[in-house]
């Protein structure tokens, strides 16, 4: 039976509305297509000039749409399930953190398709990175094109297996904060050295832009870049050095390592 709307979404927070401010106004799915619910009414208000349909029912929403987004907080996932009552979704996109699609599955207790997405936080932006594991769609290209149409209005999309979620955790999902502190810190050491707020942030933002910028053209290796920015007695190689002695790389990586260990944890609960 053909459904009424061709995406649905339950919760309208941040990655919620952002996906749907995504495929509206990057016109892949019209307006009429779409159809939200939440319990916050102010949520729902965020979405406005979108023109989508919203309400305060999961259950219409679930009922109506053939993809079912999950966009709530892992902790009121349950609370999400007793709304639906005994209906059953058949066709899964969840963006809740650190719940599996057998979780996912089991709480359904049905033959759900479920597609694990990991949005980042510049996904609001439409300059973020999903990491998705659609497996569950293989069989019919047409919902595997969508579900990658659905994130690709959010920025680039990497298909994966959910086994590598963890790892996803600890560099797309955790790597915005990296970015945000190393921008800071160049920023206060850029005012400490006699530079204006306003001066050291634009130059260390459009630094990070432009570093990460030579790096996706991929016309050379991080390692050859370094090297190429490094030139002998000059100023950048002093900073390396400061780097390396300090455990630069280590510290990053344990950074990450105890972002995917939480993710793991989380993943068990």
């Amino acid at each position: 039976m053909k459904k009424k709307f061709k995406l649905g979404v339950i919760g309208c927070g941040f990655i919620g509305a952002a996906l749907v401010k995504g495929v509206v106004l990057s016109d892949y799915l019209g307006a009429k297509k779409v159809v939200v619910s939440d319990i916050v009414e102010s949520c729902l208000d965020s979405i406005d000039d979108t023109g989508v349909y919203t309400c305060n029912s999961n259950r219409y929403v679930a009922e109506n749409s053939e993809f079912l987004v999950l966009a709530v907080r892992p902790q009121h996932f349950a609370n999400v399930l007793k709304s639906l009552g005994d209906y059953k979704p058949s066709k899964i996109i969840s963006v809740m953190s650190g719940v599996t699609k057998l979780s996912i599955k089991k709480a359904f207790g049905g033959d759900a398709k479920v597609a694990r997405c990991a949005p980042n936080l510049p996904c609001a932006i439409g300059s973020g990175v999903t990491a998705v594991d659609m497996s569950d769609f293989d069989d019919n290209i047409d919902d595997t094109d969508f579900i990658f149409n659905v994130f690709n209005s959010l920025g680039t999309v990497v298909s994966l297996d959910e086994s590598k979620m963890d790892a996803v955790s600890g560099i797309s999902g955790s790597g915005p904060v990296y970015a945000f502190m190393l921008i800071d810190g160049l920023t206060d050491a850029g005012v400490k050295h006699g530079l204006t707020k306003e001066e050291a942030q634009t130059l260390a933002v459009q630094t990070v832009l432009g570093a990460a910028e030579m790096v996706q053209r991929g016309d050379e290796t991080v390692a050859d870049l370094t090297m190429k920015a490094c030139n002998k007695g000059g100023s950048a190689i002093e900073a390396v050095k400061v780097l390396e002695e300090n455990n630069f790389r280590g510290v990053v990586y344990h950074a990450v390592t105890a972002s995917v260990n939480k993710s793991k944890e989380l993943s068990k609960q």
